[in-house]
């Protein structure tokens, strides 16, 4: 049952679901776009989450038992996911799992991990029961995710993969956190992927880096003109596994200014994921890096 609370005197917060699905999502994406789209006197911001969004409004413009009202209202006329339409860009994103960066980072913090013999690679697919690394690392990249909600830090994305709840790969976070995580690395934290977007502290599982950035403060890159943050909630990401000469040729287009995503721009039916995700991330895959 969907909860709707006060936030202060300026804030609704409203909670869908208490447990993270893809259904949940959309429907969270779906009411949050409409609120935006109807512009309502008074709201002035929107943030929408993983099960969950939060409102900021005038309350000298609007009362908020007149907000939750409308807000009850809105979330009705989206019960039904089939009338919903997506549009999403679907994002290549390339990744040098074990590398030497991210490897030095979580070795300096083995004492604060649930089993300090092994890598984070090793243990999250010893416990998803993956007999290897390889097969594991093939599992994360085979479908895609996608980008549920950005934030923690700006630009960081959460990335739920699109296969059935069976097959959900899921991690505990360390047991007490890091006090460094280099840029850019590549995590995975209960059922969340995410790239770190700067150096900083953290808590989730390491398994690599991303070869290009996803926050770009200067806003040098091609694709950070519109924006400082690349990820959008909606989007969907491919992590694709690279080698070290093709993280390095990433790099050098990074440092030259030239580097820019594979993107490509898809509509669907939310009823099409989670009616069957296989067949949806088979054809997202075969969009994304058709010529």
């Amino acid at each position: 049952m969907t909860r709707y609370e006060y936030g202060g005197d300026e804030f609704v917060f409203v909670e869908l679901a208490e447990q993270m699905s893809l259904e949940v999502n959309f429907r969270a994406m779906a009411i949050t776009q409409k609120i935006r789209e109807k512009n309502w006197p008074g709201i002035l911001d929107v943030c929408p989450a993983n099960v969950s969004y939060m409102i900021r409004f005038n309350p000298q413009v609007v009362h908020p038992n007149e907000l939750i009202e409308d807000l009850r209202q809105l979330e009705y006329s989206v019960s039904d996911l089939d009338h919903i339409e997506i549009h999403s860009r679907v994002v290549d994103v390339p990744i040098l799992f074990e590398d030497p960066w991210t490897h030095e980072a979580l070795m300096r913090f083995r004492d604060r991990h649930q089993d300090p013999t092994s890598t984070d690679l090793e243990y999250a697919a010893r416990i998803n029961g993956y007999p290897n690394k390889e097969q594991f690392i093939e599992a994360l990249t085979s479908f895609p995710f996608l980008v549920s909600m950005v934030g923690f830090v700006p630009g960081l994305p959460w990335c739920y993969q699109m296969v059935p709840r069976e097959q959900q790969i899921e991690v505990p976070k360390y047991v007490r956190p890091r006090t460094y995580t280099p840029e850019r690395a590549f995590g995975f934290g209960g059922a969340f992927a995410c790239i770190y977007p700067v150096q900083g502290a953290g808590g989730y599982q390491l398994f690599g880096v991303a070869a290009a950035p996803i926050y770009d403060k200067d806003q040098i890159l091609p694709d950070f003109k519109k924006s400082m943050v690349f990820p959008r909630q909606g989007d969907i990401f491919r992590y694709r596994s690279i080698d070290m000469e093709g993280f390095s040729k990433i790099r050098a287009a990074v440092e030259n200014g030239t580097y820019r995503y594979r993107t490509k721009e898809i509509s669907f039916s939310p009823r099409q994921v989670i009616e069957n995700p296989k067949n949806f991330s088979e054809n997202v895959l075969e969009v994304l890096y058709r010529d």
